[in-house]
């Protein structure tokens, strides 16, 4: 069956410290077919992503000159993703400051470390542990196989697979809202991508359902909707 899908802008992004976070962040964002420059100090951290990205460094951030090597004002967003060494962090960010970068984002692993972040005025400090930990709470509560973003006490964002009772039906002549009290986010499909170093890994193409209100659910289909956990609750038992 034929469908259409949407491509996202590429965008050029430098991640700093390529651990456990900055490489999957690394590896996701290069399979997205965006480009992704890379720099660490520690070796082991370069040969594990080295085969994944356009570019890696291996330099102390915390440097001044070693950290002018880098192709700062070429990039389009700096990821300062050291979680592990706090004054590194801090020091790193302190430096892109100082060298004029524009855009960054950098990761914080405690509310001490996040309020230093704070007077910096970067674009946004990430908190994947506290952020994995609530959102895990949210799915064990909704009982099911799925991916959630909190919006606020009561609504989430939910992404899960397209559940049997759908599958068939045409996209167009399904109303979340009206027979679910849901709004339907998004679906996308399953394929195989190749990054912008040629290596092929699963991937997934957002379906283009306004072009085409042919398309139907299939079995691999993941959906995104938005609604409150009550509803989604149902939604997922198969009620309306």
């Amino acid at each position: 069956m034929a469908y259409n899908i949407i491509h996202i802008f590429e965008m050029r992004y430098l991640i700093i410290g390529l651990g456990i976070y900055g490489e999957n962040l690394a590896r996701d964002l290069a399979d997205m077919g965006h480009e992704v420059i890379g720099a660490d100090i520690k070796q082991t951290h370069v040969e594990a992503v080295k085969d994944y990205i356009s570019t890696v460094y291996i330099i102390d951030s915390t440097e001044e000159s070693a950290l002018s090597v880098l192709p700062l004002d070429n990039v389009d967003l700096v990821i300062v993703a050291i979680g592990e060494n706090f004054g590194a962090s801090i020091r790193t960010v302190a430096l892109l400051k100082k060298a004029g970068v524009k855009h960054i984002f950098a990761r914080a692993i405690d509310k001490l470390h996040e309020s230093i972040l704070e007077s910096f005025e970067i674009d946004r400090i990430l908190t994947p542990e506290q952020r994995a930990a609530a959102d895990l709470t949210h799915e064990m509560e909704l009982g099911a196989d799925i991916e959630s973003l909190s919006v606020d006490a009561d609504n989430v964002v939910v992404k899960f697979k397209a559940p049997q009772f759908l599958l068939g039906l045409r996209y167009a002549e399904i109303d979340f809202q009206a027979r679910y009290d849901l709004e339907f986010v998004a679906a996308t499909r399953p394929l195989m991508r190749r990054n912008v170093l040629g290596i092929e890994r699963p991937a997934q193409e957002l379906l283009d359902l306004a072009a085409d209100d042919s398309i139907t659910v299939a079995e691999n289909d993941v959906l995104t909707v938005f609604g409150t956990r009550k509803r989604l609750q149902r939604f997922l038992e198969g009620k309306s």
